[in-house]
């Protein structure tokens, strides 16, 4: 199977636009501190993501284990690299291809950078029909990126400040969610705002089991 069958059954698409606000709703209540959204939210995120992977593909076919140097690929489904993404709001700005706080790997991702791998970006915008998941092929990312070229391509940040990294530029994001050959799983991001979660509680399950 391949990841993008995923995108094209009709029944797991239902069931991710029934769960998925949820999940993510959980997942910002883990990562908020002090009313905050923490910089482990997209890890968080990812991880429900992977779980979603695991549960349709099957744990065997999914690997997590990837080495350190894998600076891209957050989990292999089926022997095929797969790209992670998430973002909160309507700008498509932000989107990082990379996190670094070294100029010179910043540089040199900048400059030998091809796309290597099918992307998944999860456009959050909350009480809101905006956004959804998309499934962006490798194709789409190269036919984007040959015509832009990676001085386009990407937003590098201004020397002498830390850069945390490389990001799309809003224009190459823009033009991949337009594709023809990008999938979208369209999601009404609705959420009861008086939903009380307990973060400890399933912790506290294992101290009690």
């Amino acid at each position: 199977m391949k990841i993008s069958d995923l995108f094209l059954d009709d029944k797991i698409i239902a069931k991710i636009k029934t769960k998925l606000p949820y999940l993510f709703t959980i997942a910002e209540a883990e990562a908020s501190r002090g009313g905050k959204l923490g910089m482990d939210i997209g890890t968080v995120r990812e991880r429900i993501i992977i779980a979603l992977l695991r549960y349709y593909f099957g744990s065997d076919s999914i690997r997590t284990d990837l080495p350190i140097a894998e600076t891209e690929a957050d989990v292999i489904v089926n022997n095929q690299k797969i790209s992670i993404k998430t973002k909160t709001g309507n700008a498509l700005s932000g989107i990082k291809a990379i996190w670094t706080v070294d100029w010179d790997k910043v540089d040199s991702f900048v400059e030998n950078f091809s796309p290597a791998m099918d992307m998944i970006l999860i456009q959050i915008v909350w009480n809101t029909k905006n956004g959804g998941v998309f499934y962006i092929p490798k194709s789409v990312q190269d036919e984007v990126f040959t015509r832009t070229g990676n001085g386009k391509y990407f937003k590098k940040p201004a020397r002498n400040t830390n850069p945390r990294g490389v990001e799309y530029s809003r224009n190459s994001i823009s033009s991949m969610l337009g594709h023809s050959d990008t999938i979208k799983i369209g999601i009404e991001w609705f959420r009861d705002e008086n939903l009380k979660i307990d973060i400890y509680e399933k912790w506290e399950s294992y101290w009690k089991g």
